[in-house]
């Protein structure tokens, strides 16, 4: 059985679902993201599993990010692994070879509002909100929110998110491109499956690749990333998944992938 603290992780079929699981507010602790660092490793290992879905338990709250209690007493050495607990966790989902996808059921804040920012893609309830708020208390947002936040929103967005401590709600949320879809309450879940069910139609090695270069293009300039786009094409000929996809479509049958 698996063993991840805070977590609970269930198969269903190629997707994964992660549902964060620290009531009342499904805050981070260090063994949660040591867990979860361990949980998406797993499953990157895993050749069967095509995209990991995150979600929170419950009604209320997706994550309200880190318990502050931890950083009360000005403890410099608890912020400085808290801080490296958080980026290994998160990176390491950024880094998920699938497609990885938020269902966001209520609130997230701070750190539950970047490891949303994390995945690929994110559908919202109606009713969630979504912040980060850290410089409220005299914090920074330290698990990527400042990047992957402007990368997804804009700058000034960002700004507003970080420097000003505004609030969004699911609509705002949508329209500046936080998020992907807002569903009724209660729908994240069921769409964010539906949306991993689309992930099945295609070939796993092919989404492993486009993913690494559209992640590439954040850092590295077109003339680059280019090039690597037209080797990429060329080494999926090595893969059997290529090979079963082209004789499938030209045969009129569903492919049968392998993620080989």
């Amino acid at each position: 059985m698996d063993d991840f603290a805070g977590l609970k992780l269930e198969r269903r079929g190629h997707t994964a679902v992660v549902t964060l699981h620290n009531p009342p507010a499904h805050t981070w602790t260090e063994d949660s993201l040591q867990a979860l660092t361990r949980l998406v490793k797993q499953l990157d290992a895993e050749r069967n599993i095509y995209s990991l879905v995150i979600t929170g338990d419950g009604e209320k709250f997706f994550s309200a990010g880190a318990d502050l209690k931890l950083f009360a007493d000005g403890d410099k050495g608890r912020a400085a692994t808290m801080a490296r607990r958080f980026g290994e966790a998160f990176e390491t989902l950024a880094a998920f070879r699938g497609v990885s996808i938020a269902a966001i059921n209520g609130y997230a804040m701070g750190g539950g509002l970047e490891c949303a920012l994390a995945c690929d893609l994110r559908v919202a309830e109606e009713h969630a909100q979504m912040a980060l708020p850290e410089a409220t208390v005299g914090l920074l947002p330290c698990a990527g929110g400042t990047q992957w936040l402007a990368w997804n929103v804009g700058e000034s967005w960002a700004k507003r998110l970080v420097l000003l401590g505004e609030r969004v709600d699911a609509a705002t949320a949508q329209r500046i491109g936080l998020v992907d879809e807002v569903v009724p309450r209660g729908g994240a879940l069921q769409r964010a499956l539906a949306m991993a069910a689309q992930v099945e139609k295609q070939s796993p090695t092919s989404v492993t690749a486009c993913k690494r270069l559209i992640n590439g293009a954040r850092h590295q300039p077109p003339q680059q990333v280019l090039v690597a786009e037209r080797e990429a094409f060329v080494a999926l000929f090595d893969s059997q998944d290529q090979r079963e996809g082209v004789n499938a479509f030209l045969n009129k049958r569903q492919p049968e992938w392998r993620n080989a």
